[in-house]
């Protein structure tokens, strides 16, 4: 299927902010990065896209830009608790830019990766165009309208239809700007289609589908080269196809390279091959484009699951949303860096993009760190959930818009599923198994090389049920909350198992160990025993045990990695579902996961050791774990040893012989508890396996806060706006250790080459602004993100509170690649 508009073609090419130019005036394709120089201006402004209209007053800033978390939480705000009680409204951006004589012979291009949302585009004060979908790609051509000399680019972004979404969404252009530049014969956008449908020990074939662009009125014969360059810049084969491209016309060309010896993508061994595609005129390159891909095969059994390389692997999943905490949706790469690797250490390996297209940059990570990725599109189709939401614009856009998203993303590696939609109001309609085959034609005619599900929470509802008609068109089956109704509470899948052995099954969506990071509430009565943190684990654990010991189960996506803004009830401003804060900070239900999900020894106990006015009154503590045992200490006296064996062994060869040694189980749970009555002091947990001790976890009765401090996760970033550092602030008692009860106002000074860009602390309930240069702790911790300036030079991070030594962090700032 071809776009019909130029304007409504997405295009990735270039998504690492590092890479200010890909390639050079030799092959004449130009990829420059957009994003500096912008004014804004929150609010309408009538005549703004004039070329002659005055913006000398209006705030000058770097993109990508969020104004919606630079405001103020108010119980008020139209967008209500799905936008995190934030403000939305509608915002102007202009950009002068200067073109040369010469590049008016090229064809010029601007690109968003992002734009939040029915934006509007003028350059010189002529409209290029209206774009809604607030989450995809989007460019348009410049030329029509493009000038030598001084040039005026104008874009009014309009949130102020709310609601609109059911989430934090953000607001403005939230993400990248390019200016590309091309020869007039060139690869279209987004015209390379990688895949390797064969692979063996010894070799693969590398699959290629290239689209080129003539709009010059003559044919031209041309050649297109085509290698395959491995991970250390070696060449790892190439094909040369000569081509006549007819004039005013578009061709696909087909080819195929030969790698020996590949080295396959896995979630493991993430290893990157780069296609370097050439147009070749008379020997000379006129254009060129590098597509980073994977070498890998993927495969879905009925009944074994999902295989990577022939290998059957369980997707240990997260849904995530794309905003991050105090920078909202305008989130640096790094940023995401840090947050996929914590996501990694826990022993996830896949990711629901939940529930529209994620940045660019996003993806690439995914492809670096080795991510399955379920990359989803919609959360809405022809019938709304929301006033304002994607539902208005279905029947003029889905086909463009998701025709734009594979074309996007499909040369990704991560990417092993597509999702048309989540909890779409189609499952039950009848009629609605209409549209979810016009989605999956899509998704078939443009990718057959990936099936297509979606998250579907009407599956057995006693209120409007799906329909077997949409559920039986599913390539694979999503399920969003397979626990919800009845019995399904104890039988999850095998229900549907049995009545429909053909269905591929994947849990799209399930309830994870989330709440809020540090909170053990046992209510303000002392005398009364009512923790909520020894019971919120069972519902998860017990989904957690189907999915691990079923192999037709794919996997499980559990809701949610990390907290998010918006989807929230006053007073609070965001979700804490996710086993993962808003500042990046695991909570306890993040250690369940990782004791399922890893080897290496591990071992995690709680609550923390501060129970004051609660002594002599039993206080459960609780241990995450895959060691065999654990014994508890208090104060040097053993609570006895506890141990859990999952998943048990059977008789192995003959009655009552094992292949392993019995581990006495003591409980059936995946975690471990002791009652234990409260005395401040020292509580250690000993990890054994086989009888060896192998790790220990130390908490204890902290003194009061008299110090702060602060960790960065880098001493050094580079002169890029997508370069940060993280740094993690403790209230520390004199022996070191983390107040966990602390709440100290802290307040922040910077000075040097660099910003202040986010405060959080993870507390849902806090409303102080997130750009503001002051915020208490939550339970002991809290976040301060510093984003590099334009000129290397030294970062110097202050932070004070009442009562406690000031503390300060250097950062160096340096040049760039």
């Amino acid at each position: 299927m071809k776009l019909k508009s130029l304007f409504l073609v997405l295009f990735v090419l270039v998504s690492s902010r590092n890479i200010q130019v890909v390639y050079g005036q030799s092959t004449g394709r130009i990829v420059t990065g957009f994003d500096t120089g912008w004014k804004f201006y929150q609010g309408d402004a009538e005549a703004a896209h004039e070329t002659g209209f005055d913006d000398k007053t209006w705030r000058m800033l770097d993109l990508p830009h969020d104004w919606s978390v630079e405001g103020t939480v108010s119980e008020k705000a139209p967008t209500g608790g799905s936008g995190g009680y934030l403000p939305a409204g509608i915002g102007w951006y202009r950009k002068h830019f200067s073109v040369r004589k010469s590049d008016m012979k090229m064809n010029n291009y601007i690109i968003f990766d992002g734009v939040y949302m029915n934006s509007d585009v003028w350059l010189n004060g002529k409209h290029l165009g209206n774009y809604p979908f607030g989450y995809n790609t989007f460019y348009y051509n410049l030329n029509p309208f493009l000038k030598a000399g001084d040039n005026i680019i104008a874009v009014k972004v309009d949130n102020s239809k709310q609601p609109n979404s059911r989430w934090y969404s953000g607001s403005g252009i939230y993400r990248n700007v390019w200016l590309l530049r091309t020869n007039p014969l060139h690869i279209a956008q987004w015209g390379v289609y990688i895949t390797t449908p064969v692979i063996t020990e010894n070799s693969a074939t590398v699959a290629v589908n290239v689209r080129i662009e003539n709009p010059l009125t003559s044919a031209d014969k041309v050649t297109l080269v085509s290698s395959v360059i491995d991970e250390k810049g070696g060449s790892s084969g190439m094909v040369e196809s000569p081509v006549q491209v007819q004039s005013g016309k578009e061709q696909t060309i087909s080819q195929e390279i030969l790698v020996p010896s590949p080295k396959l993508w896995s979630v493991d061994t993430p290893v990157l091959y780069s296609l370097v595609t050439q147009i070749m005129v008379d020997g000379k390159p006129v254009d060129e484009v590098k597509t980073p891909f994977g070498i890998r095969s993927i495969r879905y059994d009925v009944d074994k699951g999902f295989f990577l390389n022939g290998l059957n692997i369980k997707m240990n999943g997260v849904c995530l949303h794309h905003d991050a905490g105090c920078l909202g949706a305008a989130v640096p790469v790094k940023v995401w860096e840090r947050r996929l690797q914590v996501l990694k250490e826990m022993g996830c390996n896949a990711i629901r993009t939940s529930h529209n297209p994620v940045a660019p940059e996003f993806l690439d990570l995914c492809d670096k760190m080795g991510f399955l990725v379920m990359d989803e599109i919609f959360d809405e189709w022809k019938r709304g959930k929301v006033k304002y939401g994607y539902n208005i614009y279905f029947d003029q856009w889905a086909e463009k818009d998701v025709v734009s998203f594979i074309h996007r993303d499909r040369n990704h590696p991560s990417v092993v599923m597509w999702s048309a939609g989540n909890e779409i109001r189609e499952q039950p309609v009848e009629g609605g198994e209409k549209v979810l085959q016009r989605m999956l034609d899509l998704f078939h005619a443009e990718d057959p090389t990936r099936p297509v599900t979606v998250g579907c929470d009407n599956i057995a509802a006693d209120d409007n049920p799906a329909r077997i008609e949409f559920l039986n068109l599913l390539d694979i089956v999503g399920y969003n909350y397979v626990d919800r109704w009845h019995e399904r509470r104890e039988l999850f899948f095998s229900i549907d198992r049995h009545n429909h052995p053909d269905w591929k099954m994947v849990g799209t969506e399930s309830v994870s160990n989330g709440g809020l990071r540090g909170d053990y509430n046992f209510g303000r009565d002392t005398a009364r025993f009512n923790p909520n943190y020894n019971t919120r684990m069972i519902r998860a654990e017990q989904l957690w045990k189907f999915v691990a010991v079923n192999p037709y189960v794919i996997g499980d996506f559990m809701w949610t990695g990390i907290d998010y803004l918006g989807e929230a009830f006053w007073p609070t401003k965001s979700a804490s579902s996710g086993v993962i804060d808003l500042c990046g900070f695991p909570k306890d239900g993040y250690y369940f996961y990782q004791s399922q999900w890893t080897k290496e020894p591990m071992l995690h106990i709680f609550p923390h050791w501060n129970w004051e006015g609660r002594e002599g009154r039993v206080i459960p503590v609780l241990a995450y774990t895959n060691c065999d045992a654990v014994e508890l200490f208090v104060n040097g006296k053993s609570y006895g040893e506890k141990r859990l064996e999952f998943p048990r062994q059977g008789n192995s060869g003959s009655w009552n012989r094992y292949e392993f040694p019995q581990k006495s189980a003591t409980t059936a749970d995946l975690h471990m508890a002791w009652d234990v009555p409260y005395e401040p002091g020292i509580v250690k947990a000993v990890g054994k396996k086989d009888g060896k001790v192998v790790c220990t976890e130390v908490i204890e009765t902290t003194g009061k806060p008299s110090a702060i401090r602060l960790i960065a996760d880098s001493k050094q970033i580079k002169a890029d706006n997508q370069d940060v550092a993280h740094v993690r602030v403790e209230i520390i008692d004199s022996k070191g250790n983390v107040v966990p009860t602390a709440d100290n106002l802290i307040q922040y000074r910077i000075t040097g080459s660099g910003r202040l860009i986010g405060l959080d602390n993870g507390n849902p309930t806090d409303h102080e602004p997130y750009k503001s240069d002051k915020r208490k702790v939550f339970n002991g911790l809290g976040l301060a993100i510093v984003q590099a300036g334009k000129t290397p030079g030294k970062i110097t991070l202050t932070a004070s509170s009442e009562g406690l030594e000031v503390l300060t962090v250097e950062i160096m700032v340096t040049g760039g690649d």
